[in-house]
């Protein structure tokens, strides 16, 4: 089989810290090459490379193209040999319809004159490929992080790139999401479409993969027949060691019997006045991982957001934290009642990303880091420090900029920010959204430790395991509505979650 990419000897550092060293391996033409490695591995620093994003001069080593020696000075540059990378951070526009996103820069036309039924006639028939019920005319903007990625990977299909690399592709899809792009690439692979597919999910990488490359702090470790290969296998290369799958909360801690928050009749409208939340009311209590489930699009997102002060719409309903009435409009004003969000979107809603990773812990805590208006340096560092050290965060240095980690680090990072202010109401959206196992593992623990700790943790996923192994009760929504509760979770199955998700009948009942 021909070669289609050949990485010989590639290494790169970042300001003397190497990112990748050594790296030899091939992808050949046509088949489905799994990247996998924990975060920090070096994954995303190989594939920007490919795209040109570091072009040529600013690593040593050879990349060769189709057997010819690529010498990229930008995206355009790899984009014009045929290489469309979508990477973690979507590049959309925000502010532009979804089609003028999908064909931005290829806009159907004549003598300067867009054709925007055309436009949007495209971008629909590429969208009902890859479901989710995208309207081509919406914002882009508007659109969960979920929707926003089905979007990216069909303006990368639209182009008809001949090798197509794929960062987390999955990671914000529910399982029919990610099975239909599945489905997707197979037929792209039997059109002789190039695959490289970095994922987090081990059993999509054994579905649809014809090799793996496992990357370990910057170096490869190997190259493997994906067939034989289990998802233990490839832990075992990734992180040096055996890792136990994430176990259910066998005994939880003892609840205050007053709820630490209490939702009734809780409705939330988008700014165009669509329903995203409908008369949700539910309980949790302190000490408690209350999961809430559901398919993408099912308002989970929406609620969080809400009751968070967060949502641009209108919202209707009542709260009470610790019994005392809430009317929270703004999340300054949620952090001054002890409620804290990890967003899906961590990107974008919670990390500032031209700020230091110190800075970036501490930002939620300055009232309490402060003196006279002054926040306190020495003790803002060693609370920075103490949390980096505590999650296991790897960073060159608190004087980092968020934007150069990982994303796994990233996401301890945005949950981190929170645990100097204690809060009592953590909301978690996501939150091992695109992290590796190991990370994966540590969050889930911190998790665990928030909530013996007596917190309240209402945590949405799309995971059903992480769902089952974390949750004490389990909320399942439907088209924004509460379909099903389980305050049992002894006996609940992935396909209990699931036939909630999508029942026909959503009830609304108290959790």
């Amino acid at each position: 089989m021909d070669v289609a990419i050949r990485f010989q000897s590639i290494t790169k550092e970042f300001a003397g810290i190497p990112a990748l060293r050594d790296v030899t391996f091939d992808v050949r033409a046509g088949e489905v090459h799994a990247l996998c490695g924990e975060n920090g591995a070096g994954k995303s620093t190989l594939i920007r490379l490919l795209g040109g994003a570091w072009p040529a001069g600013s690593y040593a080593g050879d990349l060769h193209v189709h057997g010819e020696r690529a010498a990229f000075r930008s995206v355009r540059d790899a984009e014009r040999a045929g290489i469309a990378v979508i990477h973690q951070e979507l590049a959309l526009v925000p502010g532009m319809s979804v089609a003028e996103n999908l064909l931005l820069g290829r806009e159907p036309g004549r003598r300067g004159i867009v054709d925007r039924r055309q436009m949007r006639e495209v971008a629909a028939a590429q969208l009902d490929v890859l479901g989710g019920g995208i309207d081509p005319s919406g914002d882009v903007g508007a659109l969960g992080v979920g929707r926003q990625q089905l979007v990216a990977i069909a303006k990368a299909l639209v182009r008809n790139a001949r090798i197509l690399v794929l960062d987390e592709p999955t990671s914000a899809l529910t399982d029919t999401g990610a099975n239909a792009l599945l489905d997707i690439l197979r037929t792209l692979r039997s059109r002789g479409v190039t695959i490289i597919y970095i994922s987090h999910r081990l059993d999509e990488v054994l579905d649809i993969a014809d090799r793996v490359t496992v990357l370990r702090d910057g170096e490869r470790v190997g190259t493997w027949d994906a067939e034989p290969l289990s998802a233990a296998d490839i832990v075992r290369e990734m992180v040096g060691r055996d890792v136990a799958p994430a176990a259910r909360r066998v005994v939880a801690p003892a609840s205050d019997d007053r709820p630490a928050l209490s939702v009734r009749a809780w409705s939330v409208l988008s700014p165009d006045g669509a329903a995203r939340v409908r008369d949700v009311s539910f309980e949790a209590h302190r000490g408690e991982v209350l999961g809430v489930a559901g398919l993408m699009g099912s308002g989970r997102s929406e609620l969080l957001l809400s009751l968070f002060g967060a949502w641009p719409g209108t919202v209707y309903g009542d709260m009470w934290i610790d019994g005392v009435p809430a009317a929270i409009r703004r999340p300054v004003e949620a952090v001054a009642r002890g409620m804290a969000l990890v967003a899906e979107d961590r990107r974008r809603q919670g990390l500032i990303l031209g700020m230091s990773v110190g800075h970036n812990l501490t930002l939620a805590a300055l009232r309490g880091l402060s003196r006279g208006g002054f926040v306190r340096r020495g003790r803002d560092a060693d609370e920075a420090r103490g949390l980096v050290d505590r999650l296991a965060v790897r960073t060159p240095g608190l004087a980092t900029p968020v934007r150069e980690l990982s994303g796994g680090n990233q996401q301890k990072v945005a949950v981190g920010k929170w645990l100097l202010t204690r809060p009592s109401v953590l909301l978690l959206d996501e939150p091992t959204r695109g992290v590796d196992v190991g990370a994966k593992a540590e969050i889930h623990d911190l998790v665990r430790g928030l909530a013996d700790e007596g917190a309240a943790v209402i945590m949405v996923s799309s995971e059903a395991p992480e769902i089952m192994a974390l949750s004490d009760r389990v909320l399942v929504m439907r088209e924004g509505a509460v379909s099903a509760t389980f305050d049992d979770v002894d006996g609940l199955t992935e396909a209990d979650i699931v036939a909630a998700a999508i029942s026909q009948s959503p009830t609304a009942g108290a959790a």
